[in-house]
């Protein structure tokens, strides 16, 4: 069943979902980019091609407290600090951030299951969007994802001749949007297949439009040892910038502070290309800064994949190659050592 609702309609849609769930949608900020916001009455949907930030941020936070201890005498107290999930809705987020949930959740949810990242997963409905406007900077049909019609999430949603489209993809999808109440009124195809064919002809011309990632699980130890690292990684500033607004990147560092209250222990986010990364008492096991890129980009092509049959640690969503500060990308790798088809245009990427 397909349903819309014209766009200018649109706070009526998200203050019927918001009597059970908490909304929240990509917005536009001050500084030109878009973020994700909770939606208040008036808060408009941002049209932007993807957040700043991944929508990773709803299921594994960049700062999660995680308990406090406090010592008196001989007895010790220890307070969980992580709060119990909200019911919540993340809408309008694009189809490479929805795959990347995917790639998170063999992780998290593998034994010994992470039962925080668990528990927001379970509690969160998801709207993905598709993409009206792919960028240059695009590829994730690398990946087997189509934009033009996403296959993951909850709900699958269009904008269209002034109108928002929307098709439950799930049972949880069918629930959400039978809670719109009279919101919604269904529709046909016709504009949503006009939609997927005016896209597909756009990501059809986009520079990386041909790249596909190559199978190198059997060729693991020819691609660590390629004396390529070096000269890649030479340029590489080790900021770390790539890993912050990557989707599927997940390394942690669990840290304690003296809060004045007691001790407190919280996860943050950390960096594979930091030079303190996996620190010991002995040192760390990579002491060069191409150690570090290697290890990024192996994961990422080569040992996600033969852990995952198959499965890459790339969702294309282009962020590491708008961020970077001397282009130095996931692209680049690809090309130089695990091997491509011909991109064609966009060698600049």
């Amino acid at each position: 069943m397909l349903y819309r609702i014209s766009c200018t309609e649109m706070d009526a849609l998200f203050a019927a979902l918001s009597e059970t769930k908490t909304v929240y949608l990509p917005a536009d900020r001050e500084d030109g980019q878009a973020s994700f916001v909770k939606w208040t009455e008036g808060t408009a949907l941002s049209n932007r091609l993807n957040t700043v930030r991944s929508a990773k941020d709803f299921f594994f936070p960049q700062i999660q407290p995680l308990a406090r201890f406090r010592r008196e005498g001989q007895k010790i107290e220890i307070t969980d600090l992580r709060e119990e999930s909200e019911d919540f809705v993340i809408f309008g987020a694009r189809a490479c951030d929805v795959r990347s949930f995917e790639i998170l959740d063999r992780v998290f949810l593998a034994d010994p299951v992470d039962t925080s990242y668990q528990t927001r997963r379970e509690h969160a409905a998801i709207v993905t969007m598709a993409c009206a406007r792919p960028e240059e900077t695009c590829f994730c049909t690398a990946f087997d994802i189509d934009p033009a019609k996403p296959a993951d999430g909850d709900v699958r949603a269009y904008i269209a001749d002034g109108y928002c489209y929307l098709e439950p993809l799930t049972e949880k999808g069918e629930t959400l949007l039978a809670g719109a109440g009279e919101c919604l009124e269904e529709s046909d195809g016709a504009a949503v297949e006009a939609e997927a064919g005016r896209i597909r002809a756009i990501l059809e011309k986009l520079p990386l439009a041909s790249l596909k990632p190559a199978d190198n699980r059997e060729k693991e130890l020819d691609v660590f040892n390629s004396p390529k690292w070096e000269e890649m990684a030479s340029h590489c500033l080790g900021c770390g910038a790539c890993t912050f607004v990557c989707p599927t990147c997940q390394c942690f560092d669990i840290n304690d502070f003296d809060s004045g209250h007691g001790i407190e222990r919280y996860r943050c986010w950390d960096s594979c290309m930091y030079h303190d990364f996996t620190l010991m008492a002995s040192g760390t096991p990579r002491l060069t800064q191409k150690e570090r890129f290697r290890q990024r980009f192996m994961h990422k092509l080569v040992y996600y994949p033969i852990r995952y049959d198959g499965v890459f640690s790339c969702v294309g969503c282009g962020r590491c190659l708008r961020k970077c500060p001397i282009n130095m990308n996931i692209v680049k790798v690809m090309k130089e050592l695990t091997g491509v088809r011909p991109a064609g245009a966009g060698e600049e990427a």
